[in-house]
C-alpha cells in the first residue's frame, strides 16, 4: 500500500464511480445532471454520538464526535469565506474528511460522524474509502494537509462546492496487525485535488453534508 488515500486499485474505482459535473450556479439541486453514475442515492439520518469531542464544539452539531487518534493529523490550511453558508459548508467538508478517517480508525462505516456529514454520493465515497482500509488490514498515521480552498454557491442557496488541494506526503498507511508503517518515496501521487458538493441538511440551519465527491489524483496544480 502506498502513502495514499486508498490503495491504487480502490482509488481508481472510487474515482470512476464518483465523477461529477461542476456545481452550476443555476442548476436545480434535484436535476439529473447532479446525479452520480454508480453512486446510490440513499441517505442516513444524522445521529448523535455517545462520546463527545476532539474537534471544536461548533464543528460537532448534536454532539457528534469527529475526533481522531493523536497520531492522525488532518490540517486544514485555509481561510473561511465571508459568506455564512459557504463558511459552514467548508467547516463540514473538513468534518466529512475527519469522519472518513475516524471510520478507518474505528473499523466501521456506521460511525455517527459518517452518517452526519455524508449523504448520497458522499456516503458512497466514504463507505468505499473506509471499507478499502478495513479489507486491506490498514489504518493511517501522520499528517495530511488541505489548502488552496475555494467555495462556490448554487443560486438556490442549498448547495456549495468546496474545492481544495491535499498533500499526503507525510500521511502513511499502517498495518493494523503489525503496526508497520508503509512508506514510499515522495511523488506526484501525494497530491490530490478535491471538489466536494455540500448540501444543507433540510431540518438544520448549520449542518451541511457531502453529497458528491470528485478527486483528481496526481494533481500537478497542487504541487
Amino acid at each position: 500500500m502506498k502513502r495514499r488515500t486508498l490503495p491504487a486499485v480502490a482509488a481508481l474505482a472510487a474515482t470512476a464511480a464518483l465523477l461529477l459535473t461542476a456545481c452550476g450556479g443555476g442548476d436545480d439541486e434535484g436535476s439529473d445532471n447532479d446525479k452520480i453514475a454508480g453512486a446510490h442515492q440513499g441517505t442516513r439520518t444524522p445521529t448523535a454520538s455517545a462520546s463527545a469531542s476532539g474537534a471544536p464544539a461548533a464543528d460537532k452539531p448534536d454532539g457528534v464526535d469527529v475526533s481522531l487518534p493523536k497520531d492522525v493529523n488532518l490540517v486544514f490550511d485555509w481561510k473561511k469565506p465571508k459568506d455564512t453558508n459557504e463558511a459552514a459548508a467548508m467547516d463540514d467538508a473538513a468534518n466529512f474528511l475527519r469522519a472518513i478517517y475516524r471510520g478507518v480508525d474505528k473499523r466501521t462505516t456506521k460511525d455517527a460522524a459518517v452518517a452526519t456529514y455524508a449523504t448520497d454520493g458522499g456516503l458512497k465515497y466514504a463507505d468505499t474509502q473506509i471499507n478499502a482500509y478495513i479489507e486491506g488490514g490498514w489504518t493511517v498515521i501522520g499528517t495530511r494537509r488541505h489548502y488552496d480552498a475555494t467555495t462556490r454557491s448554487a443560486t438556490n442557496g442549498k448547495s456549495v462546492e468546496v474545492a481544495f488541494c491535499s498533500d499526503s506526503s507525510k500521511f502513511y498507511g499502517k498495518e493494523t496487525k503489525t503496526g508497520k508503517v508503509l512508506k514510499t518515496d515522495p511523488s506526484i501521487k501525494d497530491f490530490d485535488y478535491f471538489k466536494i458538493i455540500m448540501v444543507k441538511y433540510p431540518t438544520s440551519t448549520d449542518l451541511w453534508q457531502a453529497s458528491k465527491v470528485y478527486v483528481e489524483t496526481g494533481a500537478t496544480k497542487c504541487q
